[in-house]
């Protein structure tokens, strides 16, 4: 482990420009547990994330969604969908994949009938009293 820092030169791998590595950023990247060396210079970096290329590992919402047209399998309308279809594969409306999900879970009812979750919601107490019935 390396444990004196120096300001170190690196070549930005876009504008193929050098780059100082203070000796400051590598005693953040030892804290933060990043592997590697910073590839790209300050303004090569501010450029990139100005255009919305994203790196492996950000949010897709950091993109911007291509829609695709396409015929819904179910219904055979034309709709959009966010994302390519895959030959072979169903591509549904958003009516249609809403129809296709599955019901919400219905919480179990807490009674004297159920003495499991009767126990469980006495010892918890009055936090679950409005629905315990004796």
């Amino acid at each position: 482990m390396q444990t004196e820092f120096i300001d170190r030169l690196l070549t930005c791998v876009d504008c193929h420009g050098q780059f100082v590595f203070t000796a400051g950023e590598q005693i953040f990247f030892l804290d933060k547990q990043f592997k590697n060396d910073p590839k790209r210079c300050k303004p090569c970096k501010a450029k990139r994330a100005s255009v919305g290329v994203r790196a492996p590992g950000t949010p897709a919402t950091a993109v911007a969604r291509t829609e695709t047209r396409t015929e819904c399998s179910e219904c055979h309308i034309e709709t959009t969908v966010p994302f390519k279809p895959t030959q072979g594969r169903p591509v549904l409306c958003r009516q249609c994949f809403q129809g296709k999900r599955p019901a919400a879970a219905v919480p179990a009812v807490i009674s004297s009938a159920n003495p499991v979750s009767f126990e469980l919601a006495a010892s918890l107490g009055d936090s679950l009293s409005v629905g315990l019935q004796a």
